[in-house]
């Protein structure tokens, strides 16, 4: 479908990440396998009714409220698009409506549990001592993992306190780095990456996998779950979890919202109050278990 590939070269010079137009790519491969199954030839030919059949079908393959929004916000791109270049005349998307998903709070760890995470990698060795920086920088700053593993030699200034990184929607944002995460950095560029480097691949990032490349995403999540095992945690844990749990701490420590906003990278400060709520439930929770007459 040319149309298809026009909006994706489109969406790729806005400076979307790749994961997000990856993201778009599957979306609207799935609903063009939805159309040759209702031998819908010609996108001209969508209507409102398409789009609730489609809708329909997502629903009986039991997607995710989340999964749905998403879809449709695609879609409503991809039409927008097409109405804009005078691909279509008339945009079907514009009674549909993404279904409001229930607000989640995000999982965090307790600082116990996270200190637990931080002893697990074995420091005197290479491996160990990379993923201790990764684990620390990660927990320090509150990044995303997605930033974590992009982040070049160059975006360090260790002297200074800080990192530059590049987050969603291509924005550069200056984040501090704790003095903690600091030393671990210095060890594992002193003594860990230099083991790692491979002289043919020459990578300008921060942290490399064992092969001398840039780590992936799937890498660090692997990594990941075997240290959350060895670490004895029972709670769910994903890459975002450090991160969910960097925000509810330093909330609680008296940290002022819009600071956190900043920090997290968020765009609006609606995401970042959500945080806020998992604060709250905790004073509930310590109110009931230290009151006498809760």
């Amino acid at each position: 479908m040319k149309e298809l590939h026009y909006f994706l070269d489109s969406i790729a010079v806005q400076g979307l990440s790749e994961n997000t137009v990856m993201s778009y790519k599957r979306d609207l491969e799935k609903f063009s396998q939805f159309l040759e199954e209702q031998k819908v030839t010609r996108l001209q030919d969508v209507d409102h009714t398409t789009m609730v059949l489609f809708l329909q079908k997502l629903k009986k393959d039991e997607y995710a409220v989340s999964s749905t929004s998403r879809m449709i916000s695609c879609l409503k791109k991809f039409f927008q698009f097409l109405v804009q270049e005078r691909m279509i005349e008339r945009d079907p998307t514009q009674q549909i409506h993404p279904p409001k998903p229930k607000k989640q709070l995000p999982k965090a760890l307790s600082i116990d549990e996270v200190n637990r995470l931080l002893e697990v990698p074995d420091t005197t060795t290479v491996l160990g001592l990379r993923d201790k920086a990764m684990l620390e920088l990660l927990y320090a700053t509150g990044m995303r993992v997605s930033e974590l593993i992009s982040i070049e030699l160059s975006d360090l200034h260790l002297e200074l306190g800080f990192l530059q990184t590049i987050g969603k929607g291509n924005k550069q944002r200056i984040i501090p780095i704790g003095q903690e995460a600091t030393n671990w950095i210095q060890n594992y560029l002193e003594y860990a990456r230099p083991a790692l480097e491979d002289e043919k691949k020459l990578s300008n990032v921060l942290f490399l996998n064992h092969r001398g490349g840039p780590f992936t995403r799937q890498g660090f999540w692997k990594n990941l779950k075997k240290i959350v095992q060895t670490a004895m945690i029972t709670k769910e844990v994903s890459p975002h979890t450090l991160r969910h749990s960097f925000a509810t701490h330093i909330l609680e420590a008296g940290a002022d919202l819009r600071i956190v906003q900043e920090l997290l990278g968020h765009s609006d400060i609606s995401t970042t109050q959500i945080y806020t709520h998992i604060t709250n439930e905790r004073m509930k929770e310590i109110y009931k278990q230290a009151h006498p007459r809760s």
